[in-house]
């Protein structure tokens, strides 16, 4: 055997022994952060296609910085991705902090913050006086998992030792019921205000929009129960999507529904998509509603967030029948606790763009009066010619 074999021959075999990668520059770069965390988590349970895991947070209590300006400073989500599998969810994106690039993964793979209560106890400090915690910005704190994991709950017992914070939680559960004595020792000596989402009365499109969560007549019951606990608690009715329930007839129905549930508020706000969430959600258009693909593609294809003038139109709507059916509704869809509750008392919207008008379809006879009410507030602080073209529009779809 030449020199030159002898040397290549054991080299080679200690290459082979331990597995030494012959060009490392083509292996994947390792994970980091929070990405490592979940790729160490330990199951912790499994679903209906639904997988859990045990996730070693460093941190509960999470500055905001949001590009839609809401003004809650801090968000406090007990868990990463929820069983809930909103079609339009926009908190998709956070997965891929985890290097999770498939959508359906946010649904799918659920992680469970651990040591929650420990470490909210430990850095509520750093809340100063005035600023807000919202409680699942990003995922629901109430999805089934909480049920037997109890994470929300455990944080609830803290800030209950607590006085004079402002706290806003969000949720499309009736699970939230189960909480009512430790959320009323909450709101006993901090400023507390609960949101239920119902994106629509309609039992049928609430299925196949939000697959795993609870019916719509669930999530108003849960409304009333908790109202009948004293708390406050409104319905958020977004969001609002074009076609579906962005009508007059969908709003007031809405709207009716949430007095008869003695909602302390009601509030809507339209569709955005961003990236995460955009293919997911025109998925579901083009398999349940194919003819409203082209009117999605006008709003959504280059654009993120409905125009200025289609966000004015729909706030009109809804200061009309939240006025016709005396319900309080707020200035922004941020988790407020210091909402000012003066819907008379709103700022008159800038001039909408002419061309970006549109008509409102003609509501059931059972909102009779609604489109009155609309005229009248649209027609607000507008150019005279502008009320007169919405008028004529009005008038057409009517």
């Amino acid at each position: 055997m030449s020199e030159e074999k002898a040397k290549i021959k054991p080299e080679l075999h200690s290459i082979w022994e331990q597995e030494k990668p012959l060009f490392p520059i083509l292996q994947p770069a390792p994970l980091k952060g929070v990405a490592r965390l979940a790729a160490e988590a330990e199951p912790a349970g499994e679903g209906h296609e639904v997988r859990f895991h045990a996730l070693q947070a460093r941190s509960i209590l999470n500055r905001s910085i949001s590009k839609r300006r809401l003004r809650f400073a801090w968000s406090v989500n007990p868990y990463r991705g929820c069983e809930f599998a909103c079609r339009y969810c926009y908190a998709r994106y956070t997965h891929e902090f985890l290097e999770m690039r498939d959508p359906a993964q946010f649904e799918r793979e659920i992680y469970v913050k651990q040591q929650a209560a420990w470490l909210l106890r430990r850095d509520l400090h750093q809340v100063k006086a005035g600023e807000e915690i919202a409680i699942g910005t990003a995922t629901d704190p109430y999805q089934p998992m909480e049920r037997r994991m109890g994470v929300t709950r455990s944080l609830l017992e803290v800030l209950a030792e607590h006085r004079g914070y402002e706290i806003g939680i969000v949720t499309k559960s009736a699970l939230i019921t189960r909480d009512i004595d430790v959320l009323k020792e909450v709101a006993r000596h901090n400023r507390l205000v609960l949101h239920v989402t119902i994106t629509t009365p309609e039992v049928h499109l609430a299925r196949i929009l939000e697959p795993r969560a609870p019916r719509p007549d669930i999530r108003f019951e849960t409304v009333r129960r908790l109202r009948e606990a004293g708390l406050m608690a409104g319905i958020l009715n977004s969001p609002l999507l074009p076609g579906l329930t962005d009508n007059a007839a969908a709003l007031h129905r809405m709207a009716l529904l949430a007095k008869q549930a003695d909602a302390s508020f009601f509030v809507a706000q339209p569709l955005f998509l961003k990236p995460c969430s955009k293919a997911t959600f025109l998925a579901f258009i083009e398999e349940h509603f194919p003819a409203l693909r082209p009117e999605y593609a006008r709003r959504f294809d280059t654009a993120e967030f409905a125009t200025k003038a289609y966000g004015e139109r729909m706030q009109a709507l809804v200061r009309a029948v939240t006025e016709k059916h005396g319900l309080k509704t707020r200035r922004s869809d941020a988790l407020l606790t210091r909402t000012h509750w003066a819907a008379n008392e709103e700022q008159k919207p800038e001039l909408p763009v002419q061309g970006e008008l549109f008509p409102v379809p003609a509501p059931q006879p059972s909102a009779d009066g609604l489109q009155t009410l609309v005229r009248k507030k649209i027609a607000e602080g507008m150019h005279p010619q502008l009320s007169r073209g919405l008028a004529r529009g009005l008038a057409r779809g009517a």
